[in-house]
């Protein structure tokens, strides 16, 4: 059973509580902290990236540079920046935009979203999966695999992508779901999504889960975009690897090992820093004034600042 998380207060009300499940590991991939359902299948959503990247680095995917792998785990905003790598990374294996099985849609981030709109309206490209679907071409193009179809669980592909998960995560086969770009999606417990982004940071050197954790780690702005959750808070907490997912999932570990996954019920965005930062607190990082101004986002009443969004003292 979930248990309260965080809280919204206004004006010295609690106005609002999200609730949801956590657990911290330690450094031997031990639980310090369970609360909640850490145990259960969820769904990842785009925490699973870093293990569908792996899945292409496995068969043959070989990225030209660190940016190019980071796009390839990109929940992106769909600035220019972003949409340049999805691009160069098309053109590459000779495919276009129209080869992109992920939905059409607008970009995330303000400014470029009013651009698209004056422009040439929704388009794969700026859809936040983007990356992942043409690094996903790329490695059909490298193994003579259907270009076509590649959404679908039957698709080799996918079932590479299976395996990859299966053995990363150590969790039994099981009913699939399908994820908001339209790919399978496999259900996870918090408990071993957290132990799979442990085994990315404490992975050997040059083997490909530690590429793509440095990767993400060099170009946290390529994975996420101008005041993304996951550049704040790899920002603020070097060697910290971390990725968060729709609905409320966030997933992270430190070079030693220690690691976190959480799930917040309602999905609500606005519970995800203060319960991140509260978790890196408790996971004993050297904390700074961006971490303490990411930990208690302001409530406004007109300009003024009249509460606070905080993980439950005491809960962590």
């Amino acid at each position: 059973m979930s248990v309260e998380l965080v809280e919204v207060v206004r004006s010295g009300f609690r106005e609002c509580v999200h609730r949801g499940s956590v657990v911290v590991l330690d450094a031997g991939g031990t639980p310090e902290l369970e609360l909640g359902e850490v145990h259960g299948p969820i769904f990842p959503r785009s925490t699973n990236k870093p293990m569908q990247a792996l899945t292409l680095l496995r068969n043959g995917f070989e990225p030209v540079d660190d940016d190019e792998l980071a796009i390839t785990t990109a929940s992106h905003f769909g600035e220019p920046d972003h949409v340049a790598l999805v691009r160069r990374l098309l053109d590459r294996f000779g495919h276009t935009p129209a080869d992109l099985a992920c939905p059409p849609d607008l970009p995330f981030e303000d400014r470029a979203r009013a651009a698209a709109l004056t422009g040439a309206g929704p388009s794969p490209l700026y859809m936040n999966c983007s990356g992942k679907h043409a690094a996903m071409l790329a490695t059909c193009a490298i193994n003579d695999w259907p270009r076509t179809g590649y959404l679908d669980v039957d698709h080799p592909l996918q079932q590479a992508v299976l395996a990859t998960i299966a053995d990363v995560t150590g969790e039994p086969e099981t009913d699939l779901g399908i994820d908001g770009c339209g790919l399978p999606i496999v259900p996870v417990s918090l408990i071993n999504l957290a132990r799979a982004f442990a085994g990315f940071t404490t992975a050997e050197t040059g083997t490909a889960s530690r590429r793509i954790a440095d990767a993400v780690r060099a170009n946290p702005r390529v994975i996420s975009g101008t005041k993304g959750p996951d550049l704040l808070a790899m920002a603020a907490t070097p060697g910290l690897f971390c990725k968060i997912g729709a609905d409320g999932v966030h997933a992270g570990a430190l070079p030693d090992g220690r690691a976190f996954a959480y799930k917040i019920d309602d999905g609500h965005d606005r519970a995800r820093m203060p319960l991140t930062l509260a978790i890196l607190r408790r996971l004993g990082v050297e904390w700074s004034d961006a971490h303490t101004e990411l930990a208690a986002p302001a409530v406004l009443g007109g300009d003024a600042r009249v509460g606070v969004i905080r993980a439950i003292p005491g809960v962590l």
